[in-house]
């Protein structure tokens, strides 16, 4: 958008989608057609520390993650105003997580934003024909199985991820409670274990679900956790499902839900997550066995490969996936309906893998002493127990 600046004056026309660590997420509300039916992510920088230390690298051309849609969503970058970001701020403070607000600002001494597709809207949608979108972010649907990984971390190997870094951000203040979510169903081709997996995350969508009609959001939060659901929360979203849903009040919900999870399972989507990740388990034990001791050995640009790998696994373990869907044109079956793809796409940088080794430290430590707790409990408990008995 040569030539194009946005100022204060367009920062109304720009509302709170959310944010994730490192760039808040805006969509547009205006009326020009060089931005209707587009998002803008504006960089954040943390409120101490180097601006520069957790600066998102951008994919280049020749590194798009072209089998999960990457190349259909390129964005283009607009020029902005500092006044425009400082309004932008001050507009959306209200609707942001007190942590998220407490751990960075919009920076305002960058000069322009990333102006990106709004996948809340179905594509080709006339207009008044109700689209409603949701946005979920999977995590990492596999658990690693590598011998190198040691007797301490063995919980590695049996617990996913996700649900272990849920015990660190509880003890941390990010939730308020753990969820029962687990990305191993939703990944696991078994429509009961997605169906499953989706039942959890709107049961606790925190940061991991949400959904929009027609671009407003209708559940879930702003990017910082959203509470478990409650009679309110569901009533209100039932209530709001009457345009796309068909279905007896009481209903709306369950069959939302159930359309979501068959998506999910026959679209087959998240295979391409996958085959992002290399995974030692697919390979043999000999197979593992060289790859790791051959590291020190081997040519600089088969060890900046590894390295790519593992950037281009955790750029795909951190993404989100949108499904957005529309009642079929004048109820043609054979019309489309839905629209599946993946956002959050920038590889990340190298210069953070020494915090992500420092995280898993962090997350597989926090994990591990919960579980002695309560070990220690149950065992406190089953002797106080056998005393109570042993003493009548």
């Amino acid at each position: 958008m040569e030539g194009l600046v946005l100022e204060e004056k367009d920062a109304g026309d720009w509302a709170n989608r959310g944010e994730g660590a490192c760039n808040l997420v805006l969509a547009y509300t205006g009326s020009s057609s060089s931005f209707v039916g587009k998002v803008m992510r504006v960089q954040k920088v943390p409120r101490v520390g180097s601006p520069g230390s957790w600066s998102p690298t951008v994919l280049s051309k020749n590194e798009r993650f072209s089998d999960l849609g990457w190349d259909r969503i390129w964005p283009m970058r607009v020029l902005v105003s500092r006044e425009f970001l400082e309004l932008i701020e001050k507009n959306v403070l209200c609707e942001r997580p007190a942590w998220r607000v407490d751990a960075a600002k919009v920076d305002t001494d960058c000069d322009s934003a990333l102006l990106m597709s709004d996948h809340s809207l179905f594509p080709g949608t006339l207009k008044g024909v109700p689209c409603i979108f949701v946005e979920i972010k999977p995590k990492c649907g596999f658990l690693p199985c590598s011998r190198f990984i040691s007797e301490a971390n063995a919980d590695k190997r049996i617990i996913s991820r996700f649900r272990m870094h849920q015990t660190l951000k509880l003890h941390q203040g990010e939730i308020s409670e753990l969820s029962e979510y687990n990305p191993l169903n939703l990944f696991s081709k078994s429509e009961d274990k997605i169906h499953k997996a989706i039942n959890y995350l709107f049961t606790t969508p925190q940061n991991n679900f949400r959904v929009f009609l027609n671009g407003s959001l209708i559940y879930g939060g702003w990017g910082g956790g959203a509470d478990s659901t409650n009679i309110v929360t569901s009533e209100a979203f039932e209530d709001a499902l009457k345009p796309v849903i068909s279905a007896d009040s009481g209903l709306r919900t369950k069959n939302f839900r159930q359309l979501v999870s068959e998506t999910v399972c026959k679209s087959g989507i998240l295979d391409q997550l996958l085959k992002s990740c290399p995974v030692c388990g697919e390979l043999g034990e000999e197979e593992v066995s060289h790859r790791y001791t051959s590291l020190h050995f081997i040519p600089m640009d088969e060890s900046l490969k590894i390295v790519k790998d593992y950037l281009v696994a955790a750029t795909s373990k951190d993404c989100s996936l949108m499904i957005s869907f529309r009642p079929r044109v004048d109820g043609d079956m054979g019309s489309p309906y839905n629209e599946a793809s993946f956002i959050d796409l920038d590889l990340k940088p190298s210069k953070k893998m020494g915090e992500y080794y420092e995280l898993d430290k962090k997350i597989v430590s926090c994990y591990t002493k919960m579980v002695d707790t309560e070990q220690e409990a149950d065992e406190a408990t089953s002797m106080e127990a056998y005393i109570m008995v042993q003493s009548t």
